[in-house]
């Protein structure tokens, strides 16, 4: 009997917790040193995730794109739900970047996490130098690079702010050209979508060899205490994850459900219970889509029409928990490589992870990439993605319940503001 990949990743990071503890960094098996193992094994699944990068965002951004153009929707319907999907999305990622502010779960008895548990200085030297020195006047150079002068040098380069933009237009203005040409683009982006997909898979059955790689790696360089030590920070890391989702989820989208669209938060939780436990036991937001639209359509009483329309488009683009994660953990990492991000810095963060989140969103191990992405655009190193696995499957869970319950919300308020009658009606006994 095969065990599910998040009980293998589990797996894997026991037996990295222990090797890592029993080798040090100069253990040998076979005459072959332990670390340089890890670090061989680790490196290779980091790269296959950079490799995958640039077409899966493209491919994804492209055919997701074309699909919400040419639905024949994207009038007023449409607008409403990317509106409140952004607006969403964009509170989530404000609150983890305000939690994440304040508990400083990269900092460790006032000194950064990476000082502590003894990261590459030199590594750490030259992260500064590339992140640090960044002031107001370097907020234009944000907007200008989601327009570069040349897509392949920004593709080369990893400037996904511009692969992301340039994206979203050739994705929409697809279905604006003749028909047959659209069908023909629209065919080839899909195509190439369908064939990263695998190769994403592919990589992904591999992650627990990865994951066992980099966590293996980060135990055997640190003794005794700094191990204690790691536990605090992501302890304090997972603590401002769930802090922050439980802020957005108990918070902020009940004042929605409250005040604007005008219907009960409590009639909202009863009736979206069955979906949101499905979407924390399977975290994923797709393979839970069919149970949320029936908790919408005969629970929360929304029609099939605005149901049909809002929910497949928010399991492909809305991921308010996914977007709050991979903001609080790219801000943890910079902590612990003792970075004072500036405020120029940290709306790049916002502005990446918000794009991100409707780029990667229906992929496996989404926030892996994602994360990725954004700390190759701020400059920090994606080898520093070995800290917050072990904590990265638990979180999952919780961060799918969030997006189902936040696409529930959306369904409901966009029925509330079409008119539509009935919605989170009590029935009578």
């Amino acid at each position: 009997m095969k065990l599910k990949l998040h009980w293998q990743i589990l797996i894997a990071l026991i037996v990295a917790l222990v090797a890592g503890r029993l080798s040090g960094t100069e253990g040998t098996v076979l005459g072959v040193q332990a670390y340089a193992v890890y670090d061989f094994v680790g490196t290779l699944f980091l790269n296959a995730l950079k490799m995958i990068i640039v077409p899966l965002i493209m491919s994804s951004i492209i055919t997701g794109m074309a699909g919400i153009g040419s639905s024949g929707n994207l009038g007023r319907l449409g607008g409403k739900t990317l509106l409140f999907y952004l607006a969403s999305s964009l509170a989530a990622i404000l609150i983890g970047l305000l939690l994440v502010n304040l508990l400083n779960p990269g900092i460790i008895d006032g000194r950064p996490a990476g000082e502590v548990l003894g990261l590459n200085q030199d590594a750490v030297a030259e992260v500064a130098e590339k992140v640090q020195g960044r002031s107001a006047s370097d907020l234009t150079g944000i907007f200008t690079s989601m327009l570069p002068p040349n897509i392949v040098m920004a593709a080369a380069e990893g400037q996904m702010l511009g692969i992301i933009s340039f994206s979203l237009m050739f994705g929409y203005f697809m279905t604006r050209i003749k028909r047959e040409n659209g069908i023909l683009l629209g065919n080839f982006w899909q195509g190439v979508y369908d064939v990263m997909m695998q190769i994403t898979l592919l990589i992904m059955k591999f992650a627990p060899l990865g994951v066992f790689g980099l966590v293996a790696k980060t135990v055997a360089g640190l003794d005794a205490q700094q191990l204690n030590e790691l536990v605090v920070s992501l302890g304090t890391f997972t603590l401002s994850v769930l802090l922050a989702l439980a802020f957005h989820v108990l918070v902020t989208l009940p004042l929605v459900l409250k005040f604007v669209a005008g219907v009960s938060p409590l009639a909202h939780y009863r009736a979206m219970l069955p979906a949101l436990l499905t979407a924390f036991s399977t975290a994923s937001s797709s393979a839970t889509l069919p149970l949320t639209m029936e908790c919408v359509r005969d629970n929360a009483g929304v029609s099939n029409r605005t149901a049909s329309f809002v929910l497949p488009l928010g399991a492909t683009v809305n991921m308010d928990g996914t977007a709050l994660y991979e903001c609080v953990a790219a801000m943890f990492i910079a902590q612990a490589y003792g970075l004072e991000l500036s405020f120029v810095t940290q709306f790049t963060v916002v502005m990446v992870a918000l794009l991100t989140s409707i780029g990667v969103a229906g992929i496996p191990a989404a926030s892996l990439v994602a994360i990725t992405i954004i700390l190759t655009t701020i400059g920090l190193p994606i080898e520093a993605i070995g800290l917050i696995l072990a904590v990265d499957r638990i979180l999952d869970m919780f961060r799918t319940a969030v997006n189902v319950f936040s696409d529930s919300c959306g369904a409901v308020l966009i029925a509330k503001s079409e008119g539509e009658q009935g919605v989170l009606v009590q029935k009578a006994a």
